[in-house]
């Protein structure tokens, strides 16, 4: 199995006023990503608006990613539905696409006991041969994935690796003290990345690497050495970007950062807005900080 580490930008899905993907913009992105040092590209997470796009759409940008990465880095695929069937045929075709990992992301409509979250996340990874990253956010999702989950299902054989979209740091220990080598850990913007990776995390996936993406490997590397002054002096200035777009529309603030950087990705997906002009200005005012 491929082994995954180090900062996975979620990526944004371009998209034009028809709703065609902007496959070249996305191209562009990937190759800009790949060269500024990123160790992988994940289409289809929570910036990649997937429970936005239709199932065309999310072919389309997963297609257009693995494409563009031309094996340089591994490609995770967002897999995602309220259907276990869905997420299965989801999953079979993106591996046949040749992605290199899936990242298995559960919606729910009605609650689910934790035998039913259990069986979805166990029935993606029954359906591939290549490693799965289970995905957890209590803050969005209906049903969560509970710490007996994660570690009944971290004893599968693809069932690598977690990305926890919590703000709870210490239920990323409580994950790492359960399981041991059997599950490695994502930290998500939610959190500090430096803090996770001091803590025994391995990397981050997440959307404001698309927009920071050299000053995020900076920092990756900063803690594998760990430097950790040096780790936490950059990591103080990089927190202002997440304070930003923590308060406003994620997909929106990266979208809108990388117009500011001469990405022509589109709007977000309706019913979602675009930035207003001071919105965006406040974006802007971090990107310049940052240099």
């Amino acid at each position: 199995m491929i082994d995954f580490h180090g900062v996975f930008p979620y990526l944004v899905s371009p998209i034009d006023p028809s709703g065609q993907i902007r496959t070249k913009v996305l191209e562009r992105l990937c190759d800009d990503l790949i060269a500024a040092g990123v160790h992988g590209l994940t289409p289809l997470g929570s910036t990649g608006e997937f429970a936005y796009l239709n199932a065309a759409q999310r072919k389309a940008v997963v297609e257009t990613t693995i494409a563009a990465a031309k094996g340089r880095v591994p490609v995770v695929a967002g897999v995602v539905s309220t259907s276990t069937a869905d997420a299965v045929a989801q999953a079979r075709a993106y591996q046949k696409l040749g992605a290199d990992g899936i990242l298995a992301i559960l919606e729910a409509y009605f609650p689910l006991p934790d035998a039913g979250v259990e069986a979805y996340f166990r029935a993606i990874a029954d359906a591939v041969d290549i490693p799965v990253v289970i995905y957890t956010n209590p803050q969005f999702q209906r049903s969560d994935l509970t710490l007996d989950v994660i570690e009944r299902l971290a004893a599968h054989p693809r069932i690598g690796y977690i990305k926890d979209a919590s703000t709870n740091t210490g239920r990323l220990l409580s994950i790492m003290n359960r399981c041991g080598d059997g599950i490695k850990v994502f930290a998500a913007s939610a959190h500090i990345p430096a803090a996770v990776m001091l803590i025994g995390g391995l990397g981050w996936m997440a959307g404001p690497a698309c927009i920071i993406p050299r000053q995020s490997v900076a920092l990756y590397e900063l803690c594998r050495a760990k430097r950790w002054d040096e780790a936490m002096a950059l990591q103080r200035r990089l927190w202002r970007v997440n304070e930003a777009f923590a308060r406003f529309n994620l997909a929106a603030c990266i979208k809108a950062g990388l117009a500011i950087q001469g990405y022509d990705v589109g709007d977000p997906v309706p019913p979602q807005a675009a930035l207003t002009a001071g919105q965006r200005k406040v974006v802007e005012a971090v990107l310049q900080e940052l240099g």
